[in-house]
């Protein structure tokens, strides 16, 4: 099979399409065939050695896939089932999604049942699976709530969104950038702000109490800032870094972290774990509301497998509003491109 493999760190030239033998799937493992695949900034972070241990020339880089069952040597699964499956290891002790197969833990592969098709499931599992864990698993979220989405033009950002809205959630998201407001509130945000890093005062007059609960995606910038714009007892949920390293040089608990305030740490590493099984998560109802148009895609651009180096430059541009996703199948209209 072929694999998009970095064989030193660097940038996107790095990568090189090899190949290499066909995964064997032992028990508890399932053979997937990748027929599309979501980009991660954390492929990219390891690619050129800033992110955990550089996976080399071993492994072909990925962490999420969309595709169809090969052969699951229990039986359980039939050949051609449509599933999706994300970490698990891929990438780091085995071939993530940049290669042709996989063989994914039985606890990290969801089955599909919806009718969707595979470049927009694509662009479901890191995305969606990260922002139900910290909503539902870390904030508990309850409709009727405030939800602010910090860092909401992110993927998990823009997953956020449209999930917390469709749970009954009214939500406040932010954005750098003015040109993207009218698109966060067409996500399904109720107020958008433009983000100048004092989010707490602009929040004070429309929310006197507080927020109720938020999820962090900026980072360690804007993490004191979050905490001031919430309740009494309000909750945050820190998941991404977009802004930055997840570093702070000085952290005073008294000034810093509100009276009160709940602040937690969710990382999608957790995922399929015994501590956060695969078996409750919504995202074959997920695919469901995506594919009827009930919750809106965000889905940004398609590149072709034999492009992929190409998708992996224009996600270092951050000029997607969305996911970017590689499909296997080789002509790609130019209406979706």
């Amino acid at each position: 099979m072929r694999a998009w493999v970095a064989k030193r760190p660097g940038e996107a030239d790095v990568l090189e399409l090899v190949e290499v033998p066909k995964p064997t799937p032992v028990e508890g493992e399932i053979r997937i065939r990748v027929r599309a695949l979501g980009l991660n900034k954390a492929e990219g972070y390891n690619r050129m050695g800033k992110h955990g241990a550089f996976s080399g020339g071993k492994w072909a880089l990925g962490i999420e896939a969309a595709g169809e069952v090969d052969l699951d040597p229990s039986g359980k699964l039939a050949r051609g089932q449509k599933v999706v499956t994300m970490m698990g290891g891929m990438m780091f002790d085995r071939h993530g999604s940049y290669a042709e197969y996989v063989a994914a833990k039985r606890e990290n592969v969801i089955s599909i049942s919806r009718e969707i098709d595979f470049v927009t499931l694509a662009t479901l599992p890191e995305a969606y699976l990260t922002a139900w864990g910290a909503l539902e698993k870390n904030l508990g979220i309850k409709p009727g709530e405030t939800l602010l989405v910090r860092g909401g033009t992110s993927s998990v950002g823009m997953a956020a969104i449209a999930y917390a809205k469709v749970r009954g959630l009214e939500v406040v998201a932010t954005t750098r950038q003015h040109d993207r407001v009218e698109k966060l509130k067409a996500l399904g945000a109720d107020r958008v702000l433009v983000d100048d890093g004092n989010l707490h005062e602009k929040l004070r007059d429309p929310y006197p109490r507080g927020i109720d609960k938020a999820i962090e995606l900026v980072g360690a910038n804007t993490i004191v800032d979050t905490m001031r714009a919430m309740r009494k007892w309000g909750e945050v949920a820190f998941v991404g870094f977009v802004g930055g390293p997840p570093v702070r040089e000085k952290f005073h608990f008294m000034n810093d972290l509100p009276n009160t305030v709940k602040l937690s740490f969710f990382g999608s590493g957790l995922l399929g774990k015994p501590d956060l099984p695969l078996d409750e998560a919504p995202l074959d109802w997920i695919a469901d509301q995506v594919a009827k148009g009930a919750m809106p895609s965000i889905h940004a651009r398609t590149f072709s497998y034999d492009s992929l180096p190409d998708a992996q430059r224009y996600m270092e541009t951050n000029q997607a509003f969305g996911k970017i996703v590689v499909s296997h199948h080789h002509h790609i209209p130019a209406s979706s491109k």
